[in-house]
C-alpha cells in the first residue's frame, strides 16, 4: 500500500525486506518525487498560520543526490540474551526488541556490506559481563569503515584514522565520537546554496554557533573576514582544531564552551557586519528560544539549520514574536525515504537593533 497521504499514486516496491518493520523508513513504497511533495506539504502546513507573510520566502525543496546508500553513519543496538543468542540491528519499539539486520538500504555501501563482519567482530570483542551495547559505525569518502561502542573510549580515534569528506574542494575531518551530518552527498549542495546567498562580503565576521568540527566555518572561510566557532563538546573541539591546522587557517577562532555563555558575556563584535549560523540539536532551542531571540539581535543575519520541522516552527514562532523576519526558507532532503527533513531558515532581527 502507498504511504499514508500518498493518494492514488502507484506504489513502488520497497528495496528493503525490513521496510515497515525496523521503523527507519517511511517512504520506500512511493516514488521519490511524491515523497518530496509530501515533505514540502507537511513543512508548509506547520507554517500555515503565517499565511501570506511567508509566501515569498519559500524556495523549492532541494532533493538528495542519492536516495539510497547515502548515510555515512548507523547506530545499531547490540543485544546478548541468555537463551536466544546475540542480536544486532535496529530497535524501533520496546526496550529489548531488536530487528536483526544484515544490510541497510540507507547506509553507504561500505557500511551496509560490513554489517555481517561487524556482528562477528562485536561478538568477539564483547566482554562476558556485557548484555547490550549501542554500536556506532561510520565511513567517509574513501570507504574506510570504523566502529565502536563496546567499552570506554571505544569511540576514540587516532588522528591518522580520522574520517573525512570533501565539501567544495576542502577536506573536512570527523570521528566516531563527533557529530557530523550523515548525508555526505548533499553537503556540497547545501554549502553552495549557503555561499550563494546575497549576504556575504569580505568585512563579515561569521559566528558558527554549535560549530562542531567546523563544517560551516571551513566552507565559508574564504567569503568572510573572520570565523568564530563556538562549541562545547571537547571531542568536536579537538577535530575543529585539527581541521584548522590541516588547512593552515588564520582568522579562524575556536572558542570551547557553551553558546549561551559566549553570548551572555557580550562577545559579538560591534564594528563589523555580523552573520551567525546556528545548527542546534534535534530538539531545537526549546525553552531557551526566547532568550536566544533577544541575545542574537545584534546580528545582521541569522541562518538557522534544523533537522526537526516541529522544533524549527516552535523556535521560529518565538523569534517572530520578538520581531525577527524571514528572508528565505529552503528545505533540503537530507534523509530520503524517511519522514525527517533538514530546513534552512534565513532571518534578520528587528530594525533599529
Amino acid at each position: 500500500m502507498p504511504a499514508q497521504g500518498s493518494g492514488l499514486v502507484e506504489p513502488v516496491e520497497p528495496v528493503c525486506p525490513l521496510f515497515g518493520k525496523c521503523g527507519g523508513c517511511q517512504y520506500q513504497d512511493i516514488p521519490y518525487d511524491r515523497e518530496l511533495k509530501l515533505k514540502t506539504q507537511n513543512l508548509r502546513a506547520l507554517f500555515a498560520q503565517e499565511g501570506a507573510r511567508m509566501a515569498d520566502v519559500w524556495e523549492e525543496i532541494v532533493p538528495s543526490p542519492k536516495i539510497y546508500h547515502y548515510r555515512s553513519r548507523l547506530d545499531l543496538k547490540f543485544l546478548k540474551t541468555k537463551t536466544q543468542g546475540v542480536f544486532m540491528g535496529f530497535s524501533p519499539s520496546g526496550r529489548y526488541r531488536v530487528i536483526e539486520v544484515q544490510a541497510c538500504a540507507l547506509a553507504m555501501k561500505p557500511i551496509s556490506d560490513f554489517l555481517p563482519t561487524l556482528k562477528q567482530e562485536a561478538v568477539a570483542g564483547l566482554p562476558p559481563w556485557y548484555r547490550n551495547a549501542n554500536l556506532v559505525i561510520k565511513t567517509g569518502d574513501d570507504g574506510r569503515v570504523f566502529w565502536g561502542g563496546i567499552g570506554r573510549r571505544s569511540l576514540r580515534m587516532r588522528p591518522e584514522d580520522y574520517l573525512w569528506t570533501e565539501v567544495g574542494g576542502r577536506r573536512i575531518y570527523y570521528a566516531l565520537d563527533t557529530f557530523f551530518q550523515a548525508n555526505l552527498a548533499i553537503l556540497p549542495v547545501l554549502m553552495e546554496r549557503i555561499r550563494a546567498l546575497d549576504i556575504w562580503n569580505p568585512d563579515v565576521i561569521f559566528y558558527d554557533f554549535y560549530g562542531g568540527v567546523g563544517l560551516f566555518g571551513l566552507g565559508l572561510y574564504d567569503r568572510v573576514a573572520e570565523v568564530v566557532l563556538i562549541e562545547e563538546n571537547p571531542h568536536a573541539v579537538r577535530l575543529a582544531e585539527f581541521n584548522r591546522a590541516y588547512h593552515h587557517l588564520r582568522n579562524f577562532q575556536i572558542i570551547p564552551g557553551r553558546v549561551e555563555g559566549f553570548l551572555r558575556d557580550g562577545n559579538l563584535a560591534a564594528d563589523r557586519r555580523r552573520i551567525g549560523l546556528m545548527d542546534p540539536p534535534r530538539k531545537g532551542l526549546g525553552a531557551d528560544a526566547g532568550w536566544f531571540a533577544q541575545a542574537l539581535k545584534k546580528l545582521d543575519i541569522l541562518l538557522y539549520l534544523s533537522c526537526e520541522p516541529q522544533a524549527l516552527v516552535h523556535d521560529w514562532e518565538v523569534f517572530r514574536r520578538s520581531g525577527w523576519r524571514p528572508l528565505k526558507i529552503i528545505p533540503f532532503d537530507f534523509f530520503p525515504r524517511t519522514r525527517h527533513l533538514e530546513t534552512l531558515l534565513v532571518m534578520y532581527p528587528p530594525r533599529g537593533v
